[in-house]
């Protein structure tokens, strides 16, 4: 038989009535980034990608951070003044504290 073994953990963190004023600061979003790799004790590996993309009511700004352990990426819907935050490791982090320290900034 093949046993499978947790490989990585994930949280989702789906943020509503967000301040506008972050959601459309590229540098807030990669100080944002910083931040929160230290919060949950991980390390980045290279430069945070800060992109502005889409048309109409999806154009926004996204974020990609390459961690030692994998990702986090984030999406910013500054129509909807939602945000969008995904975080992979496959160690152990605290996911309370990132989702926390997101409601807090956005």
């Amino acid at each position: 038989m093949n046993s499978c073994k947790p490989w990585g953990k994930s949280i989702a963190i789906d943020l509503s009535g967000c301040n506008h004023d972050r959601l459309i600061d590229p540098e807030g979003l990669k100080r944002f980034v910083k931040y929160l790799v230290r919060m949950v004790g991980m390390v980045a590996h290279g430069e945070c990608y800060v992109q502005r993309f889409g048309q109409g009511d999806l154009e926004g700004y996204s974020a990609m951070q390459f961690i030692e352990t994998s990702s986090i990426t984030v999406h910013l819907d500054e129509v909807g003044n939602r945000a969008f935050i995904d975080v992979f490791s496959c160690r152990d982090f605290d996911a309370k504290k990132a989702e926390y320290f997101s409601k807090e900034y956005f």
